[in-house]
Parts: structure tokens; C-alpha cells; sequence
């Protein structure tokens, strides 16, 4: 996926004023009309006409566009009649392709020659004058896709006019610089998408693993049926409430100042839950004072959001003491329950819990309701400890990869 940067290309990108650094004075100043050797507009052949359909010119739309900056096949095919009874054209290639109504602001090269929809425009480049990578990552940069996106109009479909897409503003710095700049891009680009398919490849295992691991046991043994489905024969079906001590978060009184002056105590909400196994740093404080008058939870509370559109997400309690608001249940593991081991678990069949909520405007699962879900486990601790191990560590190898700041706990 091609993704924005925060290179100096985006800063220069923005500044509206004459450059004035050394070294910047040789950028010019121009829009994409200016630059374009000319445009084409594209259409959709009629779908009744199964000859359109039997060609050999390779057709996109715009959700073709985002995954891939460059772009070396078709979605489909039209023929040489579609393309000349219809309003579909052919881009030669080595132009830009950008999304001007669905999908808004998209962006891609194409290496072949493409036949395009009415969604798309085609932007011709001498390409003995400019690099087109160069242009194509300076259109993907946040200032020139707030500008789409504030321009866009229409009733029903919104997009934005071919005016609109001449008149979006560049910076462009001599051809060597931009080849040099458009590579480092390139360069990084490829390092991401790399990662990307590590992450993926990882959470993927994860996946299978934790579906052996609760399903199978460590020792591969049958299974045996019971109310929540088919478990390890060895393993038991207790409840949630079981697993430890439940506790529903709470607010402190927001009319109360030195309930969040000094901002010193983590308070945890759903929207922290969910990337990492820990919460390491909430985004809402509140003080000591406030944290007085709410229940504090201890390092390795399992969280499990329960009310609101992110129910399901799980998490576990980083500090020696936090809090969180009420639309979060708490477990405090009790005597002979592993934390890492519960947490896996309710990851593992958070669909499952979540499906006991009372949907409405707002999703509920009460504390209740919550605590007398049946999950499998098995008796013993050091079981317990020897499942969740492997996923633990597959876990912090995907933490590895998305942060750099260390803690992958």
C-alpha cells in the first residue's frame, strides 16, 4: 500500500511561500495542469454486451488503485470494440492514474497500458521531464489529499472536478533530485510492505495456533462436547467469573478538578485496548485523588471492553495500578489461573462473549451477564502457562514489528 510520508518532499509540499533554504531555491513551483501533457477520462462498458468483456485491454477501477503503487494487470478485460464504441480509453503507460470519484485521491502508476472507468483520470507525463514516482508520492502526501477531499461535490457520488485535479498544487525540485528523492521513497516503501507481509504471515500463525492450542490442548488429545462446543477431553467449562475477581470500571466526577489534576494515573478506555496485549500509557489521566474514589486494578487485570461499538476488545493492565471507565470488566486472575493464559483465551472467543450483548443503539454486555459466559481451561496452572507461552511470544513478534519504542513486554 502506498502510504504518505513525513519526508521533507511533504514539507516543502506544504509551504505556500516562496522557499527561502539553500538548496530549495531551484524547486518550481507549478500545478499538475501545468505539468500534464494531457488527461483522459474513462467509462464502463455495457455489461449486456458480452463482447466488451471478451477483449484483451486490461480495465480497472478505482478500488484497483491502493494496495500497489505501480500497477502491471488488469481487473478485468474489455476489447478493442469497447474501447472504441465506449467511453473507456486507454492510458499508455508509465502515466498517473487518479481516482477522481469513488475512492477519491487514489493514486497508482501504470506500468502497462490500462483502459480506466469513469472514476478515474489519466494524467500523461513526459517522463524525459519528470519522474513520474517523484509526482505520484507527492500526490499521495496529506496536504494535496485534504485538498481533494475538501473540493469533492456531487449529490449522491462525490468527487471532484477535472479542474480541481489541474489545479493541485506541486513543488518539484530538478529530475536528478527527484529520481533520488522518488528512490529513497521507493526504498523505504519496499522495507514496509516487507514488514507488512512478516506481520501478516505472523498473525496468521497466531491465528492457527491459538485455534489448535483451545481446541486440541498441548498433547493433541480428543475432544469431548460440551455447552460451548467441542474442548480438549482433559479441559473443564467454568465461568468467566470464575477465572478471578470481575470488576466494572467507573468515572470519577468530571465537575471535580482535582479528580484529574495532576494527570498522573492511567485511566483506560476502549479506544486503548486493542493494539497491544498491554496498556502501557492511557490517553486519559486522572489524579491520585481521583483514582482514590474508583477501583484501582492491579498489573495483569485481563480488561475486556463490554459496552460500546468496540466490545470484544481485550487487553491487559501494564502499571501497578490503573483504572478504567464503565465500559470496561476487569478480571483480577485468582489462585491457579494464569493471566497470559486468560488473556489468550478471551482474545481467542472474544465473537463468542460478545454475542451474549444486548444489541441496540449501544452494544451492552453487564458485569452479570459477562461473568457466567462458559470458557474452556485447563486445571492446571502450569498447563495454562505452557499454552499461553508460544502465543505470547508469537504476539510480542508482531508488537516487534508495528513499535519501536521497546515495549513488547
Amino acid at each position: 500500500m502506498m502510504r504518505k510520508t513525513g519526508t521533507m518532499m511533504e514539507v516543502r509540499s506544504e509551504r505556500q511561500t516562496e522557499p527561502t533554504d539553500r538548496g530549495m531555491s531551484d524547486w518550481q513551483k507549478t500545478t499538475v495542469g501545468e505539468i500534464a501533457s494531457g488527461f483522459l477520462s474513462g467509462g464502463t462498458p455495457s455489461t449486456s454486451r458480452a463482447d466488451f468483456w471478451e477483449g484483451e485491454n486490461p480495465w480497472i477501477t478505482s478500488k484497483w488503485l491502493g494496495d500497489k503503487l505501480e500497477l502491471t494487470t488488469g481487473e478485468k478485460f474489455v476489447s478493442e470494440g469497447a474501447v472504441k464504441k465506449t467511453a473507456t480509453k486507454i492510458v499508455p503507460k508509465d502515466s498517473i492514474i487518479f481516482a477522481t470519484r469513488v475512492g477519491v485521491g487514489k493514486v497508482g502508476i501504470n506500468r502497462i497500458d490500462l483502459a480506466i472507468n469513469q472514476d478515474l483520470a489519466g494524467v500523461l507525463i513526459d517522463n524525459e521531464r519528470y519522474d513520474i514516482k517523484f509526482l505520484a508520492y507527492q500526490l499521495g502526501i496529506d496536504s494535496i489529499q485534504q485538498y481533494v477531499a475538501m473540493n469533492k461535490r456531487g449529490a449522491t457520488i462525490k468527487g471532484i472536478t477535472r479542474d480541481c485535479l489541474e489545479q493541485i498544487r506541486l513543488n518539484l525540485p530538478p529530475l536528478p533530485e527527484q529520481k533520488k528523492i522518488a528512490h529513497i521513497l521507493s526504498t523505504v516503501q519496499r522495507a514496509i510492505e516487507a514488514q507488512e507481509r512478516i506481520i501478516q504471515t505472523t498473525t496468521e500463525l497466531k491465528k492457527a495456533l491459538m485455534h489448535k492450542l483451545f481446541t486440541e490442548g498441548l498433547r493433541n488429545e480428543p475432544q469431548k462436547q460440551t455447552e460451548i462446543g467441542p474442548i480438549p477431553e482433559s479441559w473443564e467449562v467454568v465461568e468467566i467469573g470464575d477465572l478471578g475477581k470481575c470488576i466494572t470500571g467507573s468515572t470519577p466526577k468530571t465537575k471535580v478538578d482535582s479528580f484529574y489534576d495532576p494527570p498522573t494515573e492511567d485511566f483506560i478506555a476502549p479506544a486503548d485496548l486493542g493494539a497491544r496485549r498491554y496498556v502501557y500509557d492511557s490517553e486519559k489521566k486522572i489524579s491520585p485523588e481521583g483514582m482514590a474514589t474508583i477501583r484501582p486494578i492491579p498489573r495483569n487485570a485481563v480488561m475486556c471492553v463490554c459496552i460500546g461499538s468496540s466490545i470484544g476488545k481485550v487487553g491487559m493492565s501494564y502499571r501497578e495500578e490503573s483504572a478504567t471507565n464503565q465500559q470496561i470488566n476487569s478480571i483480577i486472575c485468582g489462585e491457579g489461573r494464569d493471566p497470559e493464559f486468560v488473556y489468550c483465551l478471551l482474545s481467542y472467543r472474544s465473537d463468542y462473549w460478545k454475542s451474549f450483548a444486548t444489541f441496540g443503539p449501544v452494544p451492552i454486555l453487564s458485569k452479570g451477564r459477562f461473568s457466567t459466559i462458559g470458557v474452556p481451561i485447563p486445571s492446571s496452572l502450569d498447563e495454562q502457562q505452557a499454552i499461553a507461552k508460544p502465543l505470547v511470544s508469537t504476539v510480542k513478534d508482531i508488537e516487534g514489528f508495528v513499535y519501536a519504542d521497546g515495549h513488547v513486554a
